[in-house]
């Protein structure tokens, strides 16, 4: 029997209602539980929209009613809970890239915990990755200091020493940015294991190891490599048409949902230009932004694609020091709180996800 025929990659098909985001890809609009993007974060910051995310949700006493200081102090707690798990992290690591590392570390995340899983997961994030960078440079782990900020935390355990304010609001913005954004690839998996019961940790895991294929998380290091090799926007006309004659794919444009500018680019845009010593970087990649913008409409008649996400991440990221091959880790660092708001609520209302397909292999003669 031949079932309803939908695309393969389930473009336009509806699995489940959500109260957590909508992308809206015509319009370039995201919304984040009733607050438009530009406006949530630059109000309420990571754990404000974390907070957010989790209300109604969460269990009350965790911190789940949307109380910003409740998430903070959770989150707080939780990044000094699981420095205890360090020293076994990084003694089980040594060759991995960040990903990969990050992966065995949140596998060693118990499933029976006093603290709250989504707060102990989302606070191991950062303390894992700082430990794991510092470890790649055969420096001590640095603990955490629960009278901070994730963002604040995360940068001091990474440099050393607190860095300086704008750089902090910086990452701030950065992970409230990219805390949630629809059903994607790695949040539609979180949610297809939660629907099984198999718990939080598991389900994160899962959207952990679907975030790491290169089709879903691994655009911003590319960027700079391609902001390296044109190197003046001279050539970017020339570095482009180059590239489409060899079918490369372009990274930092072109999105899945978004058929306009995606509405992420320019807030991230905004705080890169905050940052000393960006002026001449940004100056450029936005010279490069725009040719590759003509390029496209020239190369790809008829596609509209526009600037994405990881364009700018990827100048805010260089301009915090972050290391490239650390760019996907640091983004499931936000991630990771709206994946523990999916899988809240996939368990709340959701049954388990269990989809038709249709069989065009052989069959057995009559």
């Amino acid at each position: 029997m031949l079932l309803t025929r939908v695309d393969s990659g389930l473009d336009g098909v509806v699995v489940a209602d959500t109260v957590m985001s909508e992308v809206d890809g015509e319009a370039g609009r995201l919304i984040v539980r009733g607050h438009a993007i530009e406006e949530l974060v630059t109000t309420r910051g990571f754990e404000g929209v974390a907070a957010l995310l989790w209300q109604g949700y969460a269990p009350p006493a965790a911190g789940g009613d949307g109380d910003v200081a409740a998430a903070r102090d959770g989150l707080a707690a939780a990044r000094v809970r699981a420095f205890a798990e360090v020293p076994k992290l990084v003694a089980a690591t040594r060759g991995l890239n960040p990903v990969e590392a990050l992966r065995v570390g949140v596998g060693m995340l118990p499933d029976r915990e006093t603290t709250p899983h989504h707060y102990l997961v989302c606070g191991a994030m950062p303390v894992f990755l700082a430990a794991l960078l510092n470890a790649e440079k055969g420096l001590p782990p640095i603990a955490p200091d629960p009278g901070l900020s994730t963002a604040q935390d995360l940068l001091r355990m990474i440099r050393g020493q607190r860095a300086g304010v704008v750089f902090e609001a910086a990452l701030d913005t950065y992970l409230a940015t990219i805390t949630d954004h629809g059903f994607n690839a790695s949040t539609f998996t979180a949610r297809v294991v939660s629907s099984t019961r198999a718990g939080l940790i598991s389900a994160v895991l899962a959207a952990l190891c679907a975030l790491k294929g290169p089709l879903h998380g691994g655009a911003p290091g590319p960027v700079l490599d391609m902001l390296d090799e044109i190197g003046d926007a001279a050539r970017a006309e020339a570095w482009f048409a180059e590239t489409f004659a060899k079918g490369t794919r372009l990274m930092g444009f072109g999105h899945r949902i978004y058929k306009v500018r995606d509405p992420r680019a320019d807030v991230l845009k905004n705080i890169v230009a905050t940052l000393p010593s960006t002026a001449g970087r940004l100056a450029y990649a936005a010279a490069v932004e725009q040719g590759a913008i003509a390029a496209l409409r020239k190369y790809k008649p008829g596609q509209r694609l526009d600037t994405n996400v990881e364009y700018y991440t990827a100048l805010l990221l260089e301009a915090l020091e972050i290391p490239r091959s650390a760019f996907t880790a640091l983004f499931a660092v936000g991630r990771t709180a709206g994946w523990c708001a999916h899988i809240f609520e996939q368990e709340k209302g959701g049954r388990i996800i269990r989809p038709q397909s249709n069989y065009v292999g052989p069959r057995p003669e009559a």
